[in-house]
């Protein structure tokens, strides 16, 4: 009990400094670059790590050369010399926000493995008033792009909500904000041309621009291509005139959110839903346009993408641990509920002004779409960061993000709450991160878009520090994750996921065929594949060894594939029954 105490006085100061530090609003240390080399100019090689600074099987990705092309003529000399020397090669953009291993070329240390960087490739921002429409480099930043478009009175439509990300790279692994209204929130439905830099014949110089406009059948293909047709050079969105949106959260109880979320979607243009499962609880964002002139000058700065304080972020990550260690599951619901009313205080980081003073939070398109202020640098602010920035120990998690077809999500929440009712308290550990964040994108012509209207699921949840070290109701994210994607047919996001979500992907793109013959047209010597991509799209049920389920390397059917020393045993799902996880069992410890 002493114990139980300590660690919950603890978590209430943790919490204390950590809505303390949310008040900050100022420039934090750049995010680390994602490719770091030795030796002199690079000679002994290079590491291409996510943002997270760990990709989900631990396992450095080694590169033998990188390039820095800064025009469309030295992206294409960058290819020509791949394709000359038949070289695996992958693109990076300068944030690498990309969980699988989508862009590392090949195998550790293969010397035929070559990295094209667009970091520099980000000067090109080209807008037509007249025809509505923006062309960018490749490397452009999000955040650039949307403050140019909106000083010239346009507006990007849809835009996901984390804007840490370039041009090529929004758009390459079918990034997307939330709508089922007009184009609808992906925002490769919103491309209306792409040019591609693509192998080529000798006689062609190893390599050759292509441009691909809307009436292209290409566009379906290179819309989201996950870097295996080409390296994007420029992109090409459709505009429409700037407007402003209203925005209100509106918290309530849980009990219909099956039964309402069609008709909130429909209602509402930027609709999504915020669901705290343990808490019995889900937010409805009420997001609509209103006319230019309404009066309001508000933004959306949302929480988890501010600028923290290293040490908030670290002692949050310590409290988590010490209450993962302790099988303190009061202590997580504590946390949850601590963490759950203060996003209700402040808004989840909308503000009328200089704070959050009351609903509804109207402001221009630019403003209230997208955040990432803890992406913004004061180099000399080494106290502030990301709260998940790989060089400080702070926050570590899985991102699970699941796109069920729209009328199959009902029976997905049913299922949860079954599980949840079970004991409420085995989902606060969700809780503590954004609970289940539920958006809406439309049908899509892209290939391995989406083919239906569907709704997409994200929950993150606690990562541990080391792979063999077993989680606090591992079990319950475990049937969770199957529930999704093999019981109700929910396919990966191509950028997020542990790798088990993958397996038999291309079984549910009846569209991949034609993504295949595209490949095979554009890069018929696969330069652009690698067996990190060839994992995600071909994925079968891998050879198993121990410990493989623990961080969602293979689906258990063994207790060695859990971590039976800790008691974690291989067990039947208790609502999908045909899933099998990795359950604590107290009698396996006796």
């Amino acid at each position: 009990m002493a114990s139980s105490r300590w660690l919950l006085h603890a978590l209430l100061l943790v919490l204390i400094l950590h809505m303390d530090s949310m008040l900050l609003k100022t420039a934090s240390m750049p995010p680390p670059s994602p490719v770091v080399c030795s030796g002199p100019d690079g000679g002994d090689g290079c590491i291409l790590r996510n943002s997270y600074g760990t990709w989900n099987d631990r396992l450095d990705c080694r590169v033998q050369n990188v390039t820095y092309p800064s025009t469309e003529e030295e992206l294409r000399s960058a290819v020509a010399y791949a394709a000359r020397h038949r070289l695996n090669v992958k693109v990076v953009s300068k944030f690498s926000h990309t969980i699988p291993k989508l862009a590392c070329p090949g195998r550790a240390g293969s010397a035929g493995s070559f990295l094209i960087s667009t970091a520099n490739c980000a000067s090109g921002i080209d807008i037509d008033v007249t025809s509505l429409v923006v062309t960018a480099d490749a490397g452009v930043p999000l955040r650039e792009l949307i403050d140019r478009v909106e000083g010239q009175g346009l507006s990007l439509v849809a835009v996901p909500y984390w804007e840490g990300v370039s041009v090529a790279g929004l758009i390459s692994t079918g990034a997307h904000g939330s709508s089922w209204w007009g184009k609808g929130g992906a925002v490769h439905d919103h491309v209306v041309g792409i040019s591609l830099v693509v192998p080529a014949k000798e006689s062609e110089g190893f390599a050759k621009v292509i441009r691909i406009e809307a009436q292209d059948q290409l566009l379906n293909a290179a819309g989201v291509s996950l870097g295996m047709l080409g390296v994007i050079s420029k992109v090409k969105f459709s505009l429409e005139k700037e407007f402003k949106r209203s925005i209100t959260y509106d918290f309530t109880d849980d009990a219909r959110i099956e039964e309402i979320y069609t008709d909130h979607a429909m209602k509402y243009e930027f609709a999504d839903i915020t669901w705290y499962p343990s808490k019995h609880t889900a937010v409805y964002r009420n997001d609509n346009r209103v006319p230019l002139n309404t009066s309001g000058d508000g933004l959306y700065d949302f929480l988890g993408f501010q600028s923290n304080s290293v040490v908030v972020s670290k002692s949050v990550r310590a409290t988590e641990k010490l209450l993962e260690n302790a099988r303190n599951v009061d202590g997580k619901c504590a946390l949850a509920s601590t963490t759950v009313e203060y996003k209700k205080l402040i808004a989840n980081g909308l503000r009328n002004g200089l704070i959050f003073t009351g609903y509804p939070v109207i402001g221009r398109q630019g403003k209230m779409q997208t955040s990432g202020s803890c992406l913004y640098s004061a180099p000399s602010r080494t106290d502030l960061t990301c709260a998940w920035d790989p060089r400080i120990d702070g926050l570590f998690f899985y991102e699970s993000t699941a796109i069920f077809p729209a009328q199959r999500f009902a029976d997905f929440v049913r299922d949860v709450k079954k599980l949840r009712d079970m004991n409420p308290k085995n989902f606060c550990g969700v809780d503590i991160y954004n609970g289940f964040l539920v958006r809406f994108i439309k049908a899509s012509k892209a290939y391995l878009g989406q083919s239906e209207d569907s709704v997409v699921v994200d929950f993150n949840y606690y990562r541990a520090d080391d792979p063999s070290t077993p989680r606090l109701n591992q079990d319950v994210w475990e049937e969770v994750e199957q529930m999704a994607f093999f019981k109700h047919g929910a396919k990966p996001h191509w950028a997020k996921n542990r790798n088990l979500a993958f397996l038999n992907v291309r079984n549910k793109y009846p569209n991949f065929g034609k993504f295949m013959a595209a490949k095979k047209l554009l890069d018929p010597q696969n330069l652009f594949s690698s067996e990190w991509s060839d994992d995600i799209l071909f994925r079968n049920e891998a050879a198993k060894g121990d410990g493989c389920a623990l961080e969602g390397q293979c689906i258990c059917t063994e207790d060695r594939h859990c971590s039976p020393a800790k008691g974690y045993l291989c067990k039947a799902g208790l609502v999908y029954q045909e899933a099998r996880v990795c359950r604590y069992t107290q009698s396996s410890m006796a």
